[in-house]
């Protein structure tokens, strides 16, 4: 009864609020169909992804927007107190703040993931380059709340200032790490997908480049983690640079008695019918033979020279590039020797015996 009561009292006033909240809910769920159902087909008629980018970053949060604009309104038509209403209305814009802040931190970090391979000059895509992006972001908006309510920055950044450098003395080597990962981000000579060795023997593509470490992976698919500092301070060999081409020789090695320019001629012949069956190996820059390193002890020692697309090629294209220059020595009856010594014995004359 008491409820009828309040119903028939208060009801006919709550009802504004109630139609607005509705008809705010209804109408963004129908622009959120209509308004994405456009992105979406003008998404595959674009050949970039920047449109993805944003159509992903916002859909999520499209409908609590909404939410949040159906809730103003309502305030605004009630019959409660300018006060309650005011307050309201600054909590559902300082949400506001926070949900734009993480849409466009997404943004960010997709913008920098998708396009940041493109942009030459740029700092290599890593996820310590994506998280700087998307931190970048979240520090804006995090000074555009403290100054929607009011506090000022200045004493914060003061206490920032004095406990940043107890923190700083107690992470020394996390900080190290972060630094060295920035450093090796920004010169550029470790990118992502680079080949590369260390002085001290461990080898692979760069996988990633994160805060603390960068993560290599080997050969034989194993994950190699490598602090920062650690790399920042290794003598490195990057396969990729300055470009992926490298060169690499086969010895061959064949008897004496056999003809180095006809050594040459099938070498030759056999690298260059080779190049369109074997992949990654290159027609351009064309493969040589040199006869070095020369004589050796039992043999005249040839070297094939060759190219490949990337330094992984090497071990597929060596395996069989050396069973087509057997198959075809043994074909052309040509001994590729043993080691062999030649030992001369002499005999003394007997002695006389006076």
């Amino acid at each position: 009864m008491n409820l009828i009561k309040l119903l028939q009292t208060y009801g006919y006033q709550m009802l504004p609020p109630a139609l607005a909240l509705l008809t705010t809910v209804i109408g963004g769920y129908l622009a959120r169909r209509l308004l994405f159902a456009s992105l979406a087909r003008w998404a595959k008629k674009t050949t970039g992804q920047f449109d993805d980018i944003i159509v992903h970053a916002i859909k999520g949060p499209f409908m609590i927007w909404v939410l949040m604009l159906g809730i103003h309104l309502s305030a605004q038509v009630s019959p409660m107190p300018a006060k309650a209403s005011n307050l309201i209305t600054r909590i559902l814009l300082f949400l506001m703040i926070i949900s734009m802040t993480a849409a466009g931190s997404k943004i960010a970090g997709g913008i920098v993931r998708i396009y940041g391979t493109r942009m030459q000059g740029t700092l290599p895509v890593t996820s310590l380059t994506q998280n700087l992006a998307q931190i970048t972001v979240v520090v804006i908006g995090i000074l555009i709340i403290l100054n929607f309510l009011g506090i000022s920055i200045t004493p914060l950044l003061t206490a920032l200032g004095v406990g940043g450098l107890a923190v700083a003395l107690g992470l020394q080597d996390t900080l190290a790490n972060f630094f060295a990962g920035f450093h090796i981000s920004l010169s550029g000579y470790v990118r992502p997908g680079d080949y590369i060795k260390l002085s001290t023997g461990e080898e692979g593509h760069v996988a990633d480049i994160g805060w603390r470490a960068t993560t290599i992976k080997a050969l034989a698919n194993n994950l190699i983690i490598i602090p920062n500092l650690k790399l920042a301070q290794a003598i490195v060999t990057n396969y990729h640079l300055p470009e992926k081409r490298i060169s690499f020789s086969i010895p061959v090695s064949v008897s004496y008695g056999s003809d180095p320019d006809r050594i040459e001629q099938i070498l030759m012949e056999v690298v260059q019918k080779a190049i369109p069956e074997i992949p990654g190996l290159l027609a351009d820059p064309a493969p040589a033979v040199r006869f070095n390193p020369g004589f050796g002890d039992s043999s005249l020692d040839f070297s094939l020279i060759c190219q490949i697309g990337e330094f992984a090629d090497q071990y597929g294209v060596q395996h069989e590039l050396r069973k087509r220059i057997l198959a075809r020595l043994r074909k052309e009856n040509i001994e590729i020797p043993f080691p062999t010594r030649t030992i001369h014995v002499h005999e003394e004359p007997p002695k006389t015996v006076c």
